[in-house]
């Protein structure tokens, strides 16, 4: 069927989100962004993997994720600890994907689940469903349309790509991906990798932004956009939805790359160099490693300003003197 088209409609919504994402990417690139910063991209890969296994209910912490990633042991599930290797074997290869293949779809679905399914890279032959935990929202096609299903979308997606934004394009196809579900496991996985992989064939840069963290920071808010889509019969408010947590997260870039780039205080440095990422620091602890006896000076000097930097957070940030107060570099 080559004159089948996802149903969708363009708001004014979606065309203010474009115009706003188009522009602050462009801001983005006039300051070179993370194109010359290893250090940020990386983290933001690590933050991307976390985040999409989370997602899937991966029960790892991003520390733990950023220590399977750099070949460290980690104490924990084997399956878990193989779904971070994978999905780190996948993403390392965005830029090899052509989006636009059906079989490439198949090849890195066999990346994203070796040693985990018995059918990798191989469409589902059983009946499933999408789930938010518990919660079903949809029973997905029957497997039998599978392989006509994929055949129209990828056909559809070719035809439109010179016609219809990246932007949009992307998310309907992680819209229609979904909806269809055509593996038995890692479909969620293999959306938001897909998702990544046409973004960066647009715009390369979209190979570093973490996605995949705004959708788990707002992960029920995902599964209802997708659940009203599936009632709807469009993906229309799925659009809105993924184009409004690109807008937020360019934002986050933004101020990631300016803190970046800044000249930070010789404190601010001697603070940040002895802190390990996602471990919580207690204040007598950090000031101990510092060689520091005023806690007053030291919140002064070092912690407030590195707070208001967002570069370490609190993990009570609504009472910053909270005896039980933890300090996480960012």
């Amino acid at each position: 069927m080559m004159d089948y088209k996802p149903p969708f409609t363009i708001t004014n919504a979606i065309l203010k989100y474009v115009a706003s994402i188009s522009e602050k990417l462009g801001k983005l690139n006039a300051v070179q962004g993370l194109e010359n910063k290893p250090h940020l991209r990386k983290n933001n890969r690590i933050k991307s993997i976390h985040a999409s296994l989370k997602i899937e209910a991966n029960s790892l912490s991003l520390g733990q994720v950023r220590d399977v990633i750099n070949g460290r042991l980690v104490l924990g599930e084997q399956k878990e600890i193989q779904e971070v290797k994978n999905a780190y074997s996948a993403y390392e290869k965005l830029s090899e994907i052509d989006p636009y293949s059906i079989n490439d779809v198949k090849h890195y679905h066999g990346i994203m689940t070796k040693y985990l399914v018995d059918e990798a890279g191989v469409y589902r032959s059983s009946e499933e469903g999408v789930f938010s935990g518990e919660r079903c929202i949809f029973m997905a096609p029957p497997a039998r349309l599978v392989p006509q299903l994929m055949s129209n979308l990828f056909a559809w997606m070719k035809s439109a790509k010179d016609d219809v934004h990246p932007l949009i394009l992307s998310s309907i196809f992680h819209y229609e991906f979904v909806f269809i579900h055509p593996f038995t496991d890692g479909n969620g996985r293999m959306a938001r990798l897909w998702y990544t992989a046409m973004l960066a064939k647009w715009k390369r840069i979209f190979e570093y932004i973490p996605i995949e963290s705004q959708i788990e920071k707002f992960q029920e808010e995902y599964y209802d956009a997708i659940s009203k889509c599936h009632r709807s019969g469009a993906s229309t408010i799925f659009i809105e939805f993924m184009l409004s947590q690109i807008d937020k997260i360019l934002d986050e870039v933004s101020a990631q790359i300016a803190g970046d780039n800044q000249q930070l205080p010789e404190h601010i440095q001697s603070l940040l160099s002895i802190m390990e990422y996602d471990v919580a620091y207690t204040s007598k602890a950090l000031m101990e490693k510092l060689g520091l006896k005023s806690k007053e000076g030291f919140r002064r000097n070092y912690l407030v300003p590195a707070i208001e930097m967002k570069l370490i957070r609190m993990t009570i940030p609504k009472q910053p003197r909270n005896r039980n107060q933890r300090y996480i570099k960012c």
